[in-house]
């Protein structure tokens, strides 16, 4: 015999708030993505954006599986709705990685974001797994294993420019009510 488990109704509201503040941060992820970039004149295009600083914000203040769907998610409809619908399975995979691994990171140790260091080490230690997908990506799509080369310096840039966004921004925001009753 089966036996049936109901949620109780704060299990509900719960599971209910997740998946509304997943698709908050996706959101954020996205439009800023969308709304403020340049295009990179090196390399086989490439932007900047400020959707690597909404990732990193994300996975410091939300946690590994937020920050891993809002990057996948956000930086993925960009992809799919902007113009690059090429790039966008290495996109789902690069910042799906490169959230959960900052998240993971910056909420170890029993920490919940709140360590600047960790956070830094954190964002620091996605970058280099985001660049290997992003060069594997572009390799297997140009069917060249040189050309993604030319990349690198732009992907690098990304990650310092959302680091220099983040970093300070989660330490202001872990000050506010909101986050100080959380931790």
């Amino acid at each position: 015999m089966q036996t049936i488990h109901h949620q109780t109704p704060a299990q509900t509201r719960t599971k209910t708030m997740d998946l509304v503040l997943t698709a908050i941060l996706s959101a954020i992820v996205l439009v800023s993505t969308v709304f403020i970039n340049i295009k990179l004149p090196i390399g086989q295009g490439g932007l900047i954006h400020l959707g690597t600083g909404a990732l990193f914000i994300a996975a410091i203040l939300f946690g590994p599986k937020k920050g891993a769907l809002a990057g996948a998610i956000g930086m993925g409809l960009f992809d799919i709705f902007g113009g690059w619908i090429i790039w966008a399975p290495t996109t789902i995979i690069a910042r799906f990685l490169q959230g959960y691994i900052v998240g993971k990171i910056a909420w170890s140790n029993g920490r919940r974001g709140d360590s600047v260091k960790l956070n830094i080490l954190a964002a620091v230690a996605s970058t280099p797994v985001m660049l290997a997908v992003y060069y594997i990506g572009q390799a297997i799509m140009y069917n060249n294993w040189v050309a993604p080369l030319a990349s690198i310096p732009g992907d690098l840039i990304q990650s310092v420019v959302g680091m220099l966004i983040a970093i300070p921004l989660c330490l202001t925001l872990k000050k506010t009510p909101f986050f100080r009753n959380k931790s």
